[in-house]
């Protein structure tokens, strides 16, 4: 596998690419020694058998700032990770689809607190577990309906099946509740439809009752659902017509067309002396169209790509003259909307208490960088994706980064922790220009 690219040959591969030039970090606020890091980092990520390969994108004051590479995109057939490579983003699928949402929220097609019965019957006189095991689940009568805002930020009573803890999660697996396209749960790709999976989804009983706790879940993957009742549209339509396409995010998609295959990384499993494959690039079942899209994690996309998505929200909701959302509504998006952080009033996820982040609608929401132990700001949003990705966004800083690689599970290396490090000691002028 080959490490780090030189910083010639990462500018070189970028002006090749939709990537705008990359400009000297001095110009915008970062040291271009200290950001010489992250490409130590990332070389001793590869080096070191842990990531078949992985790119770090930067961008400060609307501009590209960093842009780095390192190993394989695909390690049997020997080719490198690019800045166009394709990746399986995984759950930073969620924060598109809540644009979606919150789109045709803003046309007054339904507000963020209407119950999502009211476009799903299916989930009408909901039951919330109070006990038992996963073949005889004690039930309660729940004291509300979901509503949008529910769904949104995670607050629904709906689980995911791969956690694994509560006799609701098992239940979830025994009855084939898994949206992913390439659930290890599951033999093959989802043979239901969206609407077939939210209905066998919505005669599961809530883990607690809607409104009272954080606990990370299907919601997204209900709210695609949503999006093409109201719409009219199936979600690659909807998102395609209305984000995507006007965005120019021409690589992002449900699927990978026979000819953007050589761009696609192939999925690895942790092992030594390198990364074990789990999805091959060329045989990958995002290379045929499914019968199911998850607006929860379905997304392929780019690292170019991901960025405009970025600058997009970091702008209010706008880009190069396309508007996909309200300043009003951006600032709504971003802002916790839970009483406290998740530690204090979710289920751990992953490890991680996430104390210090609050949620959005949509993405997580820094409320405390003291209390997370870690280098952030308040206010800062983002999100992660289960084979190594993560996005996050500083509005003080007028900062995105998009880190991509494709390795699953994604807790066994705290990546995203020296990431951020690495990221904000490179910092050297005081904010928005």
């Amino acid at each position: 596998m080959s490490g780090i690219r030189s910083r010639s040959l990462q500018v070189a591969a970028v002006a090749a690419c939709p990537f705008p030039p990359v400009t000297e970090p001095e110009q915008l606020g970062l040291c271009g020694e200290r950001l010489g890091r992250i490409d130590r980092w990332l070389g001793a990520l590869v080096s070191g058998g842990k990531l078949a390969g992985a790119s770090v994108s930067i961008i400060r004051h609307g501009r590209l700032a960093y842009a780095g590479l390192a190993g394989m995109a695909d390690i049997a057939r020997g080719t490198p990770m690019a800045v166009d490579t394709l990746v399986r983003i995984k759950s930073m699928t969620k924060p598109l689809t809540s644009v979606a949402v919150l789109m045709l929220y803003e046309e007054g097609r339904f507000q963020l607190d209407d119950p999502v019965s009211r476009f799903l019957p299916c989930f009408a006189n909901q039951r919330v577990a109070t006990g038992g095991c996963a073949g005889r689940i004690e039930t309660v009568p729940a004291t509300r309906d979901i509503t949008v805002r529910d769904l949104l930020t995670h607050t629904a009573g709906l689980t995911y099946g791969f956690i694994g803890k509560t006799p609701v999660d098992a239940m979830y697996r025994s009855h084939g509740v898994d949206f992913q396209l390439d659930s290890p749960l599951r033999d093959g790709p989802p043979t239901a439809s969206l609407a077939e999976m939210v209905e066998r989804a919505a005669a599961m009983p809530l883990l607690v009752q809607p409104g009272s706790r954080w606990n990370y879940s299907i919601g997204a993957d209900v709210l695609g659902r949503l999006i093409e009742i109201v719409s009219g549209q199936n979600l690659p339509s909807f998102m395609a017509e209305r984000m995507t396409g006007p965005l120019r995010m021409d690589d992002t998609a449900f699927t990978v067309p026979a000819s953007k295959l050589p761009r696609f990384a192939a999925h690895y499993a942790p092992g030594l002396p390198e990364p074990k494959l789990l999805d091959d690039s060329m045989t990958s079942r995002f290379a045929a169209v499914p019968t199911l899209h998850s607006g929860g994690g379905g997304l392929v996309s780019t690292a170019p790509d991901y960025l405009r998505f970025c600058q997009m929200l970091l702008n209010g909701g706008e880009l190069e003259g396309v508007r996909l959302l309200g300043r009003k509504t951006v600032q709504a998006m971003t802002a916790n909307h839970l009483d406290g952080d998740i530690a204090t009033v979710g289920t751990p996820f992953q490890g991680d208490a996430f104390a210090g982040f609050g949620f959005g609608l949509g993405v997580s929401v820094m409320t405390d960088p003291t209390r997370a132990q870690i280098l952030g700001s308040p206010g800062e949003y983002g999100w992660i994706g289960s084979a190594s990705t993560a996005f996050w966004i500083d509005p003080s800083e007028d900062l995105a980064v998009v880190f991509l690689a494709q390795l699953t599970p994604d807790w066994i290396h705290p990546l995203r922790r020296e990431l951020r490090v690495l990221v904000y000691q490179a910092l050297t002028d005081t904010g928005r220009s």
